[in-house]
């Protein structure tokens, strides 16, 4: 079972190497790598040609100019081969037995959509907390609180066909998931810790302002909600996304 691997760069060379590395290490060997670059100018498209040399299995798709990471995305969902699509930024680290184990465990359990707990690092790479996920999650849970990271993500082609990201300038992911949710009744998580996420100083979601004004918007604008029960909704991100930032061990 082939895994397409999603990842959207833009000026992404101080980490680049660092994520193509981890999808290379993986114990899993059918996979293949789809980096839709976004007009980087900083050296990014040299790094990325060489890892294309090294390896078929990864592929380098260039926009012609910056059209955002929801395009990026959609632009190499829509090269992907794959029996399963999987989520990588390009500053993101997955465990060697991210794939191994996560396929596994879809397979066994006939599980569409999937997800994980992941740690948060920072910039230089050094622990900060581990964000724990619930074992399965439904459309009106995820409204609450998104506990899916991108980069755990992963769903299945054969049993939902290509699914896209809505063109939004933010919390694309987001949306997709809840894309995803209404087709389907849960998304289950694996149990253990696959990924590592770089938490960016100026990152939209370090920035709690913006990620919360995105959150309304894909309330609002995307899945077309009522204002109360967007408010209902919001109250609860609020609370929960607090808590999963400051109280996570």
């Amino acid at each position: 079972m082939k895994v397409s691997i999603i990842t959207p760069s833009f000026n992404s060379s101080t980490f680049i190497r660092e994520t193509v590395d981890s999808v290379i290490c993986q114990t899993y060997k059918d996979w293949e790598l789809i980096i839709c670059d976004d007009g980087s100018d900083d050296g990014t498209i040299e790094i990325l040609k060489k890892y294309v040399a090294l390896d078929q299995r990864i592929k380098l798709i260039q926009n012609e100019v910056n059209f955002g990471p929801a395009v990026s995305r959609n632009n190499a969902i829509k090269h992907a081969s794959g029996d399963f699509i999987a989520f990588l930024d390009s500053d993101d680290v997955w465990m060697p037995e991210k794939l191994a184990m996560q396929i596994s465990f879809m397979l066994k359990n006939n599980i569409a959509f999937s997800f994980s707990p992941y740690i948060r690092i920072t910039e230089n790479g050094d622990y900060i907390n581990t964000i724990y996920v619930p074992s399965k999650v439904n459309y009106d849970q995820l409204l609450k609180s998104c506990h899916i990271g991108c980069l755990t993500a992963v769903y299945s082609v054969k049993m939902l066909g290509k699914v896209y990201m809505p063109n939004i300038s933010k919390r694309q992911d987001f949306a997709l998931w809840l894309k995803i949710l209404r087709m389907i009744p849960f998304a289950y998580s694996f149990p253990e810790v696959l990924a590592k996420y770089r938490v960016r100083k100026n990152s939209i979601s370090n920035n709690k302002f913006k990620a919360a004004k995105y959150q309304w918007k894909v309330y609002r604008e995307v899945e077309n909600l009522g204002f109360f029960r967007s408010v209902y909704y919001f109250c609860y991100y609020s609370f929960l996304g607090f808590t999963k930032t400051y109280f996570s061990k």
